[in-house]
């Protein structure tokens, strides 16, 4: 293995900067009054040329490891960020610096920027953000940079060199706040909502380190439209692989790194293309993490295949003698060690704190087994005739033996809050991203949702005709009470059933989709005004969705195009 190469995943806080360091100390005198460059020409094209590159990489998929250094972060996005980074710098720093009329004085200076912006993103975000490493790619495409000019004697090695900027905190000094940051579950999802920051920010430490209480009762609107996530229910050889993959963090090397981040990632295509001609099955921290999300392990064994594999990969293709090689083989033995820890543990030790076990087979309920990835219409409170559309990401049981489903729930068009003129397909619904959790009792029967781009071709082979069919188009967000179109439908599915398939029973002719009015258009009041506040929907039960929603007449979204009356149906082989 050799430099993590950049995350394409996506989604959630991130960014650049750091804490005091003596670096940051020495910073503030460097550009003392009459002060004189050392910069020759050269080198000062040279910075011009570096910044250039960096704004203009892409990597073979296509990605912008630097879009998130452009600019300092905004407060108002992430307003603790400025409690642990004291000295933020960014790009347009630089770019300001070279062409202004206080420059930098000495080359050093200009690394040490460059150091600045890669470090400060490893001190706020996690080591699995996208913004970690793609500050370690932009660390890369800097030294390599930086080495060329040393070759071709534009600058020394010494003023080359990235300064010690102090100590990275390790994740698990970091205590990670309910609702900060993106559920392993949730962290892929395509929000298809307004941009947000790659990967997963580092929430600060609290000041008396306890953990942010859970609320045990929903108590007003403003609670209930805060965005759940499916509760971590782990089972004991889930909780065992979690285990062995933390415990492989702690590994330093004599230069006080961590020896598992030259593993978290797959080398860059466009840097060591040799490696995936010499290495026939590539293996790295963050495949794992994905398989183990995804329930792709069904034994211990199986999970270890793939860690011996990650390890023998990096043994092949470095020397003997380099510091990867040495990292391998000694975290490759530490992995077996962990391992034998972890296997003679009862399974009593991993059920979790509150006895939840977990149920990976799924609850036989009234003769029929659900399981994660079903859809199941769910008793709704606040009126008995419409059931809450459902799928189940969940299922467990209690200590008292009660067994549970955490289910997404998907809103019905009159349970929203939309503009008075908006139209829903017949039988549509909306996902929302309200996790809740609910007695296996409370299921009232199966149903099905289908995406819209195959709702008009036909239904799921075998699916009972008494059953419900709903579609599916859109996101509901409640904080902003807006709808976003949907781009990938697997990106709303669990985990465990993304890969999936069913098998349609295609319609010898597509149907017609034809939109009908809001059917709560009639709440309109008749002052209604442009001008007007968003309206409230109205709740009832805890543990249900609104009793009814509301409608309004502000402007139109400009980014939503007007409703077309009708959809026509297109050829059965069209996408």
């Amino acid at each position: 293995m050799a430099t993590p190469g950049p995350d394409a995943d996506g989604d959630t806080p991130m960014l650049t900067t750091e804490v005091a360091t003596d670096a940051t100390i020495s910073a503030t005198t460097m550009n003392a009054p009459g002060a004189q460059t050392t910069i020759s020409p050269e080198q000062q094209t040279a910075m011009q040329n570096i910044l250039n590159y960096i704004y203009d990489y892409r990597t073979p998929e296509g990605h912008d490891p630097s879009k998130l250094f452009h600019k300092r972060v905004n407060k108002r996005v992430l307003p603790d960020y400025y409690e642990v980074i004291k000295d933020p710098q960014a790009m347009s720093n630089i770019k300001q610096k070279i062409s202004s009329k206080t420059p930098y004085l000495s080359f050093q200076e200009y690394v040490r920027d460059w150091a600045l912006i890669c470090h400060n993103a490893q001190v706020y975000n996690r080591p699995d953000a996208g913004a970690y490493h793609d500050a370690l790619t932009i660390k890369a495409l800097v030294e390599a940079e930086l080495k060329k000019l040393i070759d071709a004697g534009t600058i020394t090695a010494e003023q080359a060199a990235f300064p010690y900027m102090g100590e990275i905190p390790h994740a698990d000094e970091i205590i990670v706040e309910e609702g900060a940051a993106e559920d392993e579950s949730s962290a892929s999802e395509d929000t298809d909502e307004e941009a947000k920051p790659r990967g997963r920010g580092r929430p600060r430490k609290r000041d008396d380190g306890g953990e942010k209480d859970e609320p045990t009762r929903v108590t007003d609107m403003e609670s209930r439209k805060k965005r759940g996530r499916p509760p971590k229910v782990d089972t004991p050889m889930e909780s065992r692989i979690k285990n062995v993959l933390k415990a492989l963090r702690r590994f330093k090397n004599p230069a006080g790194d961590y020896k598992i981040l030259s593993f978290d990632r797959l080398p860059d295509k466009a840097f060591m293309p040799g490696y995936y001609m010499e290495i026939t099955n590539p293996m790295a921290v963050d495949i794992l993490k994905k398989k183990l999300k995804r329930k792709k392990y069904t034994s211990m064994e199986q999970f270890m295949q793939d860690v011996e594999l990650m390890f023998e990969n990096a043994k092949l293709f470095n020397e003997d003698a380099s510091p990867i090689y040495k990292d391998a083989v000694d975290l490759q033995l530490e992995a077996r060690k962990l391992l034998a820890v972890e296997q003679a543990k009862p399974d009593t030790d991993f059920v979790m704190e509150d006895g939840r076990i977990p149920l990976p087979e799924g609850i036989l309920h009234n003769g029929e087994l659900y399981r994660v990835g079903d859809w199941v219409h769910i008793q709704n409170a606040n009126d008995l005739t419409k059931p809450i559309v459902t799928q189940i990401y969940r299922t467990w049981q209690d200590a008292s033996g009660q067994k549970f489903v955490n289910v997404c729930w998907y809103y019905r068009p009159e349970q929203t809050v939309h503009r008075f003129d908006k139209h829903f397909f017949p039988n549509e619904v909306t996902k929302t991203g309200q996790y809740r959790d609910h007695s296996i009792e409370e299921i009232v029967n199966r149903c099905f949702v289908m995406f819209i781009t195959r709702y008009n071709k036909g239904r799921p082979r075998g699916y009972p005709t008494d059953k419900e069919i709903y579609v599916c188009e859109s996101r509901y967000n409640e904080e902003k009470l807006t709808f976003n179109k949907i781009k990938t439908w697997a990106s709303c599915l669990p985990d465990e059933v993304r890969d999936k398939d069913y098998e349609m029973e295609l319609y010898q002719e597509q149907k017609r989709m034809k939109k009908t009015p809001s059917p709560i258009a009639y709440l309109l009041k008749e002052d209604a005004k442009e001008t007007d506040d968003l309206p409230k929907p109205e709740w009832g039960a805890d543990n249900a969705p609104p009793k009814i929603g509301a409608v309004h007449k502000r402007p139109r979204d400009p980014r939503v195009s007007i409703y077309v009356p009708e959809v026509l149906p297109r050829s059965l082989t069209s996408s």
